[in-house]
């Protein structure tokens, strides 16, 4: 939206804009999964959302701007869930192996299924090279252990030199090994999730512990 005329909007108007956006990337969002990139116009998103196709060029530019920023919106829900695990699972004074299992099996149990991920996962599936978020974005959830597996290691818990190799370890003994599972999953085979999280989490302090 151009900057005068937002400067001179009131606040009712400011809301029925910010009420508009979040309509056109509600609209968006649920038009890619289903649809894809490729088929989803920026016609169909301006009619799912009630809104003109103008109305969708003011507040994002183009269709790429749109998915990039559905995609960016579904990965910061995705971080926001991210980071609450982090904070309410490792916890200093909590046993660091039960810590970091229960950690892992509330990503695995509760994240995989959620819409937002979900989403993440099916949007992420239809990028291009011109069609990523910054690698500082997508790294945000590693970046989040990272910083709580260096301070485990200030206070003696783990022995991580270089807590961002740590937490790229333990996310693939762990999460990225049960995301393959459910990948390839079997419907009268389901996947043992728990085992997989705390074999991970016992390989992992092996190495860091």
């Amino acid at each position: 939206m151009p900057r005068v005329i937002a400067e001179v909007q009131t606040p009712g108007r400011r809301r029925r804009s910010e009420g508009k956006r979040i309509a056109i990337l509600d609209a968006a969002e649920a038009l890619f999964i289903t649809e894809g990139y490729d088929r989803t116009s920026v016609d169909a998103v301006a009619a799912r959302a009630q809104v003109s196709k103008r109305t969708v060029y003011d507040h994002f530019g183009d269709k790429e701007t749109v998915f990039l920023r559905v995609l960016e919106r579904v990965n910061d829900a995705l971080v926001t869930t991210v980071g609450a695990a982090i904070k309410e699972e490792i916890s200093p004074d909590r046993d660091l192996r039960e810590a970091l299992t229960a950690f892992g099996r509330r990503i695995v149990d509760r994240t995989f299924a959620s819409s937002d991920y979900l989403a993440y996962r099916r949007l992420e599936a239809q990028q291009r090279s011109i069609l990523r978020l910054p690698e500082a974005a997508r790294d945000r959830p590693e970046r989040m252990l990272e910083r709580r597996f260096a301070e485990l290691t200030a206070d003696g818990a783990l022995h991580a030199p270089d807590p961002a190799l740590a937490a790229r370890h333990f996310t693939a003994l762990t999460i990225s090994l049960a995301l393959e599972a459910v990948d390839d999953q079997r419907a009268d085979a389901p996947p043992p999730l728990d085992r997989i999280v705390a074999d991970g989490v016992d390989a992992f302090l092996r190495a860091y512990r």
